[in-house]
């Protein structure tokens, strides 16, 4: 590394401090986001007959993933608790609130608004929304202070028509038409992440974890900057002058064209002060392996 070059012991050790200052900020932010999620009217995610304790366990992982906590079952088919549904669900901790309903007019009886999934029309006349306009429907009637709710249907056939008629509203996800049946944990995923979506837009990216992250849409170029005008050049003119040496810009009347094309290849790749570096490093190393006798 060359005298004054930026990144010292001391320099490093700073960032790596403000990295696990910003994981926990991103962390706990992250955490309250889910909590209040729940706290300010999320949805309850209603289960009718589910067949499977690991499908259970999925769509409770899947809603721990994306801030909804409250999961309400209608006549499990193998009863509940259910030891495979904790097995699958990793330890989201939606599982230690699970209510049990003889039915669903049990289910949804304190609720305000209710939807229906189901993947096909069942000719009701009945308003139908994306998933990602119920989160937005939701999030409307919770800031009013209503209790919603959301059916999902048995993995076999989903709702009947006569649940779908206690709902005010049906949710169908834009799928492929020539294969349209969702598993039930990849539907309570949907609703769930575009709930997270509409509720908290800010929400971090992946897991913040004390050395690393939250990520950051786009490229991160935190521990480095974007190059100088002044740094390309050089590197061009380094770059250029082993070229030159080396015989590869020929023949002259060609030199101009290939100038620009290599130059141009590096103006695209958006090059960081550390590339530069780099790319010199390299030109250096290939001249040297060149003079050295062999």
């Amino acid at each position: 590394m060359r005298t004054g070059a930026p990144y010292s012991i001391v320099h490093v050790m700073i960032k790596a401090k403000e990295k696990s200052k910003a994981a926990k900020v991103a962390a706990g932010r992250s955490k309250t986001a889910a909590s209040a999620g729940a706290a300010s009217g999320s949805p309850a995610i209603i289960l009718v007959e589910p067949q499977l304790g690991e499908n259970i366990g999925f769509a409770a992982r899947a809603m721990a993933n994306f801030g909804l906590s409250e999961l309400r079952l209608v006549l499990p088919r193998d009863g509940w608790p259910s030891e495979k549904a904790r097995s699958a669900a990793s330890g989201a901790p939606v599982l230690d609130d699970v209510k049990t309903y003889p039915s669903v007019e049990a289910a949804i009886g304190d609720l305000n608004f209710v939807l229906a999934t189901t993947a096909r029309p069942r000719g009701m006349v009945k308003k139908v929304l994306t998933p990602e306009s119920a989160a937005r429907e939701l999030a409307v009637r919770a800031a009013r202070g209503e209790r919603t709710g959301v059916l999902f249907g048995p993995e076999r056939a989903g709702l009947e028509n006569d649940t779908i008629a206690l709902a005010d509203a049906v949710v169908t996800a834009p799928v492929n038409p020539a294969f349209a049946s969702l598993s039930l944990p990849q539907s309570v995923l949907l609703l769930s992440y575009e709930w997270l979506k509409t509720c908290a837009p800010d929400a971090s990216l992946g897991r913040a974890t004390e050395t690393d992250g939250p990520a950051v849409e786009g490229m991160d170029i935190s521990d480095t900057r974007p190059a100088t005008r002044a740094e390309l050049l050089g590197l061009f003119e380094h770059l250029e002058t082993e070229l030159d040496a080396s015989g590869f810009l020929r023949p002259p009347e060609k030199r101009p064209t290939m100038v620009r094309n290599i130059r141009n290849m590096f103006h695209r790749m958006g090059a960081t002060e550390q590339d530069i570096r780099t790319w010199r490093g390299i030109v250096a190393s290939l001249v040297r392996a060149h003079l050295r006798p062999r």
